[in-house]
């Protein structure tokens, strides 16, 4: 009895200690017994108003907030998560927010939300993602959100936002993107330590540079409220704003009428030409007219975002258009928000984006047409008997592929995760040079702001499993799709034929392990290419291939390293370099196959973009 004691106080320990590890996890109960996260949620909701009933469901006496809509949890049980966003809603958001302690990401952007922004959100201790963009709040910023350490992404922009910027917001390090655009801030603008911010449209707001303009502007006013001297010069300061402000009016207006006159008084939103940076907005009858009011004839392909068709603008340019699917899937400030962040991902190996068309219920985007189809197209297809792909160019593309993929995870900020990479969606320009398609518009038809979908996008065969299983994606998610890729380029063969599953991809990897393991390689070979191919790339490109397509996405590579590896093959980029030699600056790494034809070249800088993916 007395050995057994011992062990029996030690057991009873660890299990006290147990215990009370799983009771912290759990939501935290008030005296009375009632979900301390549920109280604050029914405060948030009674200080709203919700036109749409989006929050019908939240129901004071659940004890479970994490099955009411636009909550998300933890596996324990706890609130992380609230996607509120474009749903309408006004009124005030309640100070009892504060109380979600375990709250990482709330999105209430493009709703009718007003009054001040609460101190208390500066209690949210573990917020990575804070987006209140395109509401109505007032006041001044509230400096406890410089108490947010672990705040990675901020949007205020689009609201009413007065004061100054609190230097505890502008010096938070681990913030990626701030967004304080489109307010009404005044005063210098501090040193901000946001990797990507952007402060435009507030017009009180003045640099470093110009500190003494910002004490004038001070100054004036504070004489002006004490001296009655300066009344008359108060006087002509208005009426010459005035009169600018009648000026401009009238201009616009004249602008506007030409206009409708030019286009026979249709619609403006439907048929005036915008730029938008270095996007053009096509009116949707110039690209109902360029693509013969979008006949079937003139289909190149269709697939999950839409239909693409072919068209010839005014000036003879042949484009791409792209009529996408649900169009009052996104609002407009989201659609436009969306397509500047993808019109700015400029590489040679990504399909660029020329312009786009939003009308009440068309969304069209515009691209330049690729005259050698997809990677798909040019498999199955033969010239006099041949390939149309041989070797050399197939792996030219990967490589290509490959580097696209690059800069989409490695030098977009934030990154954007491609969901569907595959041999459909990789287009031939006039050189064979591979050219990425489809990016972002996974990100633009999804209206959550995380790359966590319950509608998963992409092709099976090349769907990662996890993403398949839980519709969570990532970078690894777009590795495996170029594994798969990188196999069909190969083979020459779709890697899932009709009817087929998941289970044939397993099979065929299975298969693909095996001829690597007994050194069989050139059984996989495509045999159009009647045996000719460099046996050295093809074991480096069987490696890539099994490394991508590993089923867990730690022990896949980086698109870094993967372009690494693929460009260690000498045989390659020494047939880059004859390749160009050959054919000289035509089809240079430019991708400008005709020196006069500026449309298509790309700018190869890297350039950050802004705005969630």
């Amino acid at each position: 009895m007395e050995r057994c004691l011992p062990r029996l106080l030690l057991l009873t320990a660890a299990f006290s200690v147990f215990v009370l590890r799983a009771r912290s996890t759990d939501p935290p109960l008030s005296s009375d017994g009632v979900n301390g996260e549920v109280v604050a949620l029914m405060s948030m909701k009674s200080k709203m108003r919700d036109e749409r009933g989006v929050m019908d469901g939240w129901d004071i006496n659940s004890v479970d907030p994490c099955t009411w809509s636009m909550v998300g949890c933890s596996s324990n049980g706890l609130v992380v998560s609230l996607d509120m966003a474009n749903n309408g809603l006004s009124g005030t958001l309640s100070a009892s927010v504060g109380n979600l302690s375990h709250l990482q990401t709330m999105l209430l952007q493009n709703n009718k939300i007003t009054g001040a922004l609460t101190v208390e959100i500066g209690k949210l201790s573990k917020l990575k993602t804070l987006d209140l963009s395109a509401n109505k709040f007032i006041g001044e910023i509230p400096v406890t959100l410089g108490h947010l350490t672990q705040l990675g992404y901020l949007r205020l922009d689009r609201n009413k936002f007065s004061g100054q910027i609190p230097e505890a917001v502008a010096k938070l390090a681990g913030l990626s993107f701030l967004d304080l655009s489109f307010n009404n801030l005044s005063g210098l603008i501090p040193t901000i330590f946001a990797k990507d911010y952007s402060v435009a449209g507030n017009y009180f707001l003045c640099n470093s540079s110009a500190m003494h303009g910002c004490g004038n502007v001070v100054m004036n006013e504070t004489i002006n409220s004490v001296n009655p001297s300066n009344h008359q010069f108060t006087i002509v300061l208005t009426l010459s704003v005035s009169c600018a402000l009648m000026l401009s009016l009238l201009l616009l207006v004249f602008v506007l009428h030409r206009c409708r006159q030019h286009l026979r008084f249709s619609p403006i939103d439907e048929n005036c030409e915008i730029g938008m940076g270095q996007l053009k907005r096509f009116s949707f009858r110039e690209l109902q007219t360029s693509t013969e009011n979008f006949s079937s004839k003139n289909i190149l392909g269709q697939g999950g975002f839409g239909v693409v068709f072919k068209g010839r603008l005014k000036n003879g340019a042949v484009v791409a258009v792209k009529r996408l699917k649900d169009p009052n899937f996104t609002g407009e400030v989201q659609f436009q928000t969306e397509v500047e962040m993808i019109g700015l991902a400029l590489h040679r190996n990504l399909l660029r984006l020329l312009g786009f068309c939003m009308t009440s219920n068309e969304r069209l985007l515009v691209y330049p047409y690729m005259s050698n189809g997809s990677v798909a197209d040019r498999l199955r297809d033969h010239h006099h008997g041949k390939p149309s792909l041989e070797w050399s160019k197939r792996m030219r593309i990967a490589l290509g592929a490959a580097r696209g993929l690059l800069y989409l995870h490695d030098q977009c900020n934030p990154k954007i995760i491609h969901r569907d990479v595959k041999a459909a969606n990789i287009l031939l320009d006039e050189c064979f040079e591979a050219v990425v398609g489809d990016f972002g518009l996974a990100k633009l038809l999804d209206r959550r702001e995380s790359h966590v979908t319950t509608a998963v996008r992409g092709t099976v065969g090349h769907i990662a499993p996890e993403y398949l299983s839980t519709g969570q994606s990532s970078e690894k998610t777009d590795v495996f799709g170029f594994g798969i890729l990188l196999l069909e380029l190969i083979t020459g063969q779709k890697t899932l034929g009709s009817g087929y599953g998941p289970a044939h991809k397993g099979l065929m990897l299975d298969w693909v392990r095996e001829l690597y393991e007994e050194k069989r390689l050139s059984s996989m070979v495509d045999r159009n290419l009647n045996g000719s191919f460099v046996a050295a790339e093809l074991e480096v490109a069987v490696e890539v291939i099994l490394m991508c397509t590993r089923s867990s996405p730690s022990l896949r590579p980086t698109m870094c390293e993967v372009v690494k590896t693929l460009e260690a093959s000498t045989l390659v980029e020494e047939e880059e370099e004859r390749h160009e030699m050959v054919h000289g600056l035509s089809c240079s790494f430019s991708r400008t196959c005709d020196a006069n034809d500026e449309a298509s070249s790309f700018v190869l800088e890297p350039i950050e973009l802004s705005g969630p993916r």
